[in-house]
């Protein structure tokens, strides 16, 4: 654990090191950095911001932009972030900002408020999906990001598995049972195929608080956060029996091993690998699957869309409304410390007109955030499951937007990981909700 912690902060010295080295205040005086993560199914950004860059330093002679990659997992590219954002001579003018962080960066000090450029800008009021703004608001009332794509999420199932194992093609689970039911008869007539994936373990980091959160939207306790009350909602059956659908599936060898979900390798790309020589037959996860499997992507995969088949995560008994669906955001943000406010926001701009939109969430798999993209049927054509996605978000729910939600998600993905290295969910359960309420006070919470 020591190496990884050293390992991890020489990376990021490096990292700070090199950024400072391109450049110190005076040398930066017409160069504006852009900072975004450049991993997995973020590989395709390079070309795209590269071409967006062109845009803008033709619109802007003397104008240059500097793009900085950072190839990092989810956490590890936040913490580079975070790190950066300390010294002028590193931090960003322009950067991706995970939605989940929008608040507690915001009360760090690290955005600038965007609303009095938004106010002028005619594309965010006639084109922007109103869902879709809430990513880059603070709870302060105050939008700090704009939305690049959102995203789905449900089951993946290989049709051709689910056949073999007497299940019909068009599978469609109306409860958690009929899921672990289908798991179960896989294994029963596959015992190669690995009846079901979960995203969860160290690697997938903010991933296994998401898998959670859609357990526990499915539940009759419903929420993490009660937005009428203002509190947390810990202790939390729901998010028990979130931990007992995980455990469940663990202990009868229904999804990946403990090995495989610490494994970072397996996590990130074995595992998409495997969806694509058909030895994992179903997969909970989200619409930005295709992204893998495109020529480029990852995992190459010409007949996905001939062999997979999709399906909502139902809630736990068939209750009301029988389905679930948790979406995300990602953002392009403007660092506190710029000096070049209204060229930064210009380059945003640019980025999410509705070409460079298009081709964002043509080559990520993203669902549009603008109404003009949304309706270009280049969208479906190149992946036949973006309808599916699409008509989940009228149902969707989004991660509480609170500056203590990350530290809540480090607490679920204590728990989630416990679990899959065997605790009993019970008591994982009690140990989360007592984390929960050293952390945000026990007047800031509720049992549900």
């Amino acid at each position: 654990m020591r190496f990884k912690v050293a390992t991890t902060m020489l990376i990021v010295v490096a990292l700070v090191f090199a950024v400072a080295g391109c450049g110190s205040d005076g040398s930066r005086a017409n160069t504006i950095r852009v900072v975004y993560r450049s991993y997995s199914d973020f590989t395709a950004m390079g070309p795209l911001l590269t071409a967006v860059k062109t845009e803008f330093e033709a619109a802007n002679p003397g104008m240059t932009v500097q793009l900085v990659p950072v190839t990092a997992l989810d956490d590890d590219y936040q913490h580079k972030l975070q790190l950066m954002q300390r010294s002028a001579a590193t931090a960003p003018d322009v950067f991706f900002e995970d939605s989940y962080y929008v608040n507690s960066d915001a009360a760090a000090g690290y955005l600038l408020p965007l609303d009095d450029y938004l106010g002028s800008w005619s594309d965010w009021h006639s084109q922007f999906i109103e869902s879709t703004k809430q990513a880059g608001k603070s709870v302060d009332g105050k939008t700090y990001g704009v939305p690049l794509g959102t995203d789905s999420r449900g089951l993946w199932f290989n049709r051709n598995i689910l056949a073999r194992a007497g299940l019909p093609a068009d599978w469609q689970p109306a409860t958690w049972d009929d899921v672990l039911g289908a798991a179960r008869k896989i294994k029963q007539v596959e015992p190669d195929v690995e009846p079901l994936y979960l995203p969860v373990g160290k690697p997938m980091a903010e991933g296994t608080s998401i898998t959670l959160q859609m357990l526990l939207h499915g539940t009759e306790t419903a929420n993490l956060y009660n937005a009428a009350t203002n509190r947390w909602v810990a202790p939390s059956r729901g998010m028990q029996d979130a931990l007992n659908f995980v455990a469940t599936a663990m202990r009868e060898g229904l999804m990946q091993t403990a090995a495989q979900a610490e494994d970072t390798q397996w996590s990130r790309v074995e595992r998409t690998r495997l969806i694509a020589q058909e030895k994992i037959a179903i997969v909970m996860d989200g619409s930005w699957y295709p992204s893998f499997w495109k020529p480029g992507g990852v995992s190459p995969w010409p007949n996905w869309s001939q062999t997979l088949g999709t399906a909502a995560f139902p809630t736990q008994h068939g209750q009301a409304p029988g389905k679930v669906n948790l979406s995300g955001g990602l953002t392009l943000a403007l660092g506190a410390r710029t000096a070049h406010a209204q060229a930064a926001f210009q380059f945003v701009t640019i980025a999410v007109n509705q070409k460079n939109s298009a081709a964002m969430a043509l080559a990520c798999s993203w669902l549009p955030v603008r109404k003009d993209v949304q309706a270009d049927p280049r969208l479906s054509q190149a992946d036949s499951s973006e309808p599916f996605w699409a008509g989940l978000l009228p149902l969707t729910h989004y991660r509480p937007t609170l500056a203590d939600y990350p530290k809540v998600s480090d607490t679920m993905q204590t728990a989630g990981e416990s679990v899959i290295n065997g605790a009993d969910p019970s008591r994982a359960a009690q140990q989360w909700a007592d984390a929960v309420v050293r952390l945000v006070g026990s007047g800031e919470t509720e049992a549900g």
